[in-house]
């Protein structure tokens, strides 16, 4: 991926996990992003997916993704696509799992294991990556790959 702009953040606690995604929320181009999500289990990515759908007007229970692989939402900013490939064990279950429709049409697509589809998925506008410290805190890097990206990462 090529970087066009990055920005650390420290994410103390939750609630400054829950402002990152609140900020992301605000900006009308994030409606028809691609954004990774990277980290090691346990990270908080999906965390934040939940925290960013809030952010978005979800109301009703969100789960993780990480057994349907998918979960498909509508908010006030459109659809939103959560997809967890962690259970992926080839990049071709993606194709096999007609997503190449998914990432073509409208709205906001979130994936965390996105390395388990490498080499099928579109170039992502951000990329996330969420790195545990001590005291539950995380060191935060937001990517931008495009220049939508560019507009997030702002």
């Amino acid at each position: 991926m090529t970087i066009l702009g990055s920005r650390t953040l420290l994410w103390s606690n939750e609630d400054a996990c829950a402002a990152t995604a609140q900020a992301l929320a605000g900006v009308p181009s994030l409606r028809e992003a691609y954004v990774e999500l990277h980290g090691p289990l346990g990270a908080g990515k999906t965390t934040f997916a939940r925290h960013l759908l809030r952010a978005l007007g979800v109301a009703g229970r969100v789960k993780s993704p990480t057994y349907a692989v998918m979960e498909p939402y509508e908010t006030h900013a459109g659809a939103v696509w959560h997809f967890d490939f962690y259970r992926f064990n080839d990049p071709q279950e993606w194709e096999d799992a007609g997503f190449r429709d998914i990432f073509a049409g409208p709205g906001l697509k979130l994936a965390e294991w996105p390395e388990k589809a490498a080499g099928l998925l579109p170039p992502a506008d951000l990329s996330i990556t969420i790195e545990p410290l001590e005291n539950d805190a995380r060191r935060v890097t937001l990517a931008a790959g495009t220049p939508r990206g560019q507009e997030l990462v702002r």
